[in-house]
């Protein structure tokens, strides 16, 4: 019984080294979306935080801010829902490879 639970405590370990480690990469991984047919894009990385924002001049108008605004908005509404699957993808395919069931409620 004791070289079950030694060999379950390190499964639990190497589970949470391998979860630091795509949390990690997740940081350096991208996600673009865009609303206005391109007019506004947004890049998010896989914590769903907004990294880059590109505005086409032709958008932006005095008469006009609050549709910019709402571009914005949902640009950036789209990217966090893109990074959210992208980081939903990439925990599922790690506990899969490490043997272990996708754990509801835990963001994978």
């Amino acid at each position: 019984m004791a070289g079950n639970m030694k060999q379950m405590m390190k499964q639990v370990q190497k589970a949470q080294n391998e979860m630091q480690k795509k949390q990690e990469e997740l940081g350096n991984m991208h996600v673009e979306a865009s609303s206005g047919g391109g007019m506004v894009k947004v890049t998010a990385n896989g914590h769903k935080e907004v990294v880059d924002i590109k505005i086409d001049p032709e958008v932006v108008s005095a008469d006009d801010v609050e549709m910019l605004e709402d571009l914005i908005v949902a640009a950036i509404k789209e990217a966090q829902v893109k990074a959210d699957e992208m980081s939903q993808k990439e925990m599922s395919q790690m506990m899969n490879g490490l043997g272990l069931p996708n754990m509801p409620g835990m963001g994978f």
